[in-house]
């Protein structure tokens, strides 16, 4: 079995037949067909006439290593990362993704980032983030023996800025309008390797998605079919994108007929992807109201989800804090317990409302304990308990 990365280059999401080298990754989007008002993604292309289909013979398991053939060149050790279980709950599956090692999906795709930046002989890496993605980097630098350095958001809980730095990132925690700015600045004068947006637009690290298609190949084996429907949640729609690109990938070769509809879950509070869809934009910014769903209330979008939804008959769903709130108690009801935006799948899934020809995958992103006030507030001590106190 053929263990190297078969990766052949970087292909412009704007135009697919606008193609660059793999190296360097075009983190500032595609110089061909980006503007000042939209800028258009990469992804990685591969050789897949050379892809041994001998690859899914084997069972899901945790380090992206197993995939490597249908990945960028992974030069970043692993930490576990993959291999998550899938869990069948009143119907409907749960790929719980808070088992990854810093317990978020974001494992995946920082494995495939963090070793481009040590493919690029980069002296660092760069990232911004409120939470989870900022960990995920600083852990995946950490282990990679890189220097970090986390621009958080000011706003983040304090348990999770207290997690970035436990892996000794450099985290600063500064106003969201001066992360941005802070960053590409960093990357410029110190040659560090972003990790996170620079664009207009949504773009992020063309490698990026990369990892998160690993959950395409891993639901594949895990049912043992193509489910009909994936309800992801939704920020920047890396996540989204991911998982619609492995599926496109077994039916190139010829592993499946099929992919499912994909569905972007967003919160009611922003949206930009459904606002794209809506009026028929490649990508917009929109304006954002109140939420505790930190992780999935962005104000921009990218071309990457409009295209996963739009090419798989997909949708765009809205969920409120109290949709959210009431599929996180029950799924923490069922032993899972996943922060507000990680229970978005499950969320949207029910606000849809609506049967399908199969079975049907919400993606639960993170773990509980990234939520705003938890580890706040006390209970109460029982003095000399009784069995009629429980009673």
């Amino acid at each position: 079995m053929i263990h190297a990365s078969l990766a052949t280059g970087q292909r412009s999401l704007g135009d697919r037949d606008t193609v660059y080298p793999l190296f360097p990754p075009l983190t500032r989007g595609c110089p061909a067909t980006s503007t000042g008002e939209l800028a258009y993604p990469l992804e990685v292309g591969y050789d897949y006439d050379r892809v041994d289909r001998r690859l899914f013979d084997q069972g899901p398991g945790p380090d992206l290593a197993r995939w490597a053939p249908l990945l960028p060149p992974l030069a970043a050790p692993t930490l576990g990362e993959g291999g998550t279980p899938l869990l069948e709950l009143e119907g409907v599956f749960v790929k719980d993704e808070s088992r990854n090692p810093t317990w978020s999906h974001k494992d995946r795709l920082n494995r495939v980032t963090v070793s481009a930046a040590v493919a690029a002989g980069a002296p660092g890496v760069v990232v911004a983030s409120s939470g989870n993605h900022g960990a995920s980097a600083a852990a995946y630098a950490a282990r990679a023996g890189l220097p970090a350095i986390v621009l958080a958001s000011a706003a983040s809980p304090p348990a999770v800025q207290a997690f970035v730095r436990a892996y000794g990132a450099r985290v600063l925690s500064v106003p969201a309008e001066r992360r941005w700015p802070l960053l590409r600045e960093i990357v410029d004068r110190l040659g560090y390797h972003p990790v996170s947006n620079q664009t207009v637009t949504h773009t992020g690290h063309p490698f990026g998605p990369e990892g998160y298609k690993t959950i395409a190949y891993e639901l594949f084996l895990q049912l043992g079919t193509v489910p009909a429907a994936v309800f992801a949640p939704t920020g920047y729609a890396e996540l989204l994108f991911g998982i619609w690109k492995g599926f496109t990938e077994l039916r190139l070769l010829g592993l499946s007929e099929t992919a499912p509809r994909m569905y972007a879950c967003e919160s009611a509070a922003g949206g930009p992807h459904a606002h794209a869809l809506g009026t028929g934009a490649p990508a917009a910014i929109v304006g954002t109201g109140p939420s505790a769903a930190y992780s999935i209330l962005c104000e921009v979008g990218g071309h990457r989800g409009v295209l996963a939804i739009r090419e798989s008959g997909g949708e765009a769903v809205r969920v409120s804090d109290d949709d959210l709130r009431a599929a996180q108690r029950d799924l923490a009801g069922h032993g899972l317990w996943q922060e507000l935006s990680g229970a978005a799948g499950l969320a949207a899934y029910r606000r849809l409302g609506r049967a399908f020809d199969g079975p049907v995958v919400c993606v639960a992103t993170s773990s509980g304990f990234k939520d705003f006030g938890v580890g706040e507030r006390t209970f109460p001590v029982t003095e000399n308990p009784t069995l009629e106190d429980l009673r």
